[in-house]
């Protein structure tokens, strides 16, 4: 079972979806506002996060930004909007999947379970290596979701670890961005953004640039390969 939080405005709704989690066995937080999300978020642990846009205080996929600068808990948006566009700009935002309202609780539940699948596997959907991967001074372990460089822990969220690791796979190998949108963020379409960013993220703390890179190299028009420095 799953701890929740319902961000949500709407009491009618809101109490809908907390008394539908709650008979399904889960523990669930429930607000109203945008800060008051941020500061659960920040003081609790949860396993996932449903996200309600049409938020009183500040608009949900601002919300959803703020989030992502905090933690990498799964967050589900649940949108009364069904603009295809603003729907890939939310999933490369950092959503992780969106339902649009209304919706019944059989299908939040079979969006939940999938999200929590997702995020309790590795970044291949199959079980991880058990073996620790070594490039360079750079050290990886998939089974306790641990990074070294040089001996030194890397402060990683769940998804720049799933990248380094996928990577880590195949050194020397260039992975194609669609490959790595499929199997690492698990989404059939996006744009070059969203790995861009997170392997900007990624280089700061290897402590590289993509002007002057040791680890992480770029083709342009390519893909991504991880290799030990020269």
């Amino acid at each position: 079972m799953a701890r929740v939080l319902v961000v949500e405005d709407d009491q009618f709704v809101r109490s809908a979806l907390i008394r539908h989690l709650t008979d399904a066995s889960h523990t669930v937080r429930s607000v109203g506002t945008a800060l008051e999300a941020l500061r659960e978020v920040a003081h609790v642990g949860f396993d996932v996060v449903i996200l309600d846009l049409g938020l009183p205080d500040l608009d949900g996929s601002e919300a959803l930004k703020m989030l992502r600068g905090i933690t990498d808990v799964p967050v589900i948006i649940a949108t009364a909007r069904d603009d295809e566009a603003e729907i890939v700009r939310l999933l490369n935002d950092g959503a992780d999947d969106y339902l649009t309202k209304p919706f019944s609780v059989e299908h939040l539940s079979a969006r939940m379970s999938a999200v929590l699948r997702r995020s309790r596997a590795s970044a291949t959907g199959t079980e991880p290596p058990s073996r620790v991967m070594r490039v360079g001074g750079l050290s990886i372990d998939p089974l306790r979701r641990q990074a070294e460089l040089d001996g030194v822990a890397l402060d990683l969220t769940r998804r720049e670890f799933d990248l380094l690791a996928f990577l880590a796979q195949r050194p020397g190998v260039v992975v194609a961005r669609k490959e790595l949108l499929a199997e690492v963020w698990q989404q059939a379409y996006g744009d070059d953004q969203t790995i861009d960013v997170h392997l900007s993220w990624l280089r700061r703390k290897l402590g590289e640039t993509a002007a002057q890179p040791r680890y992480l190299h770029t083709l342009r028009g390519v893909g991504v390969k991880l290799e030990p420095p020269l």
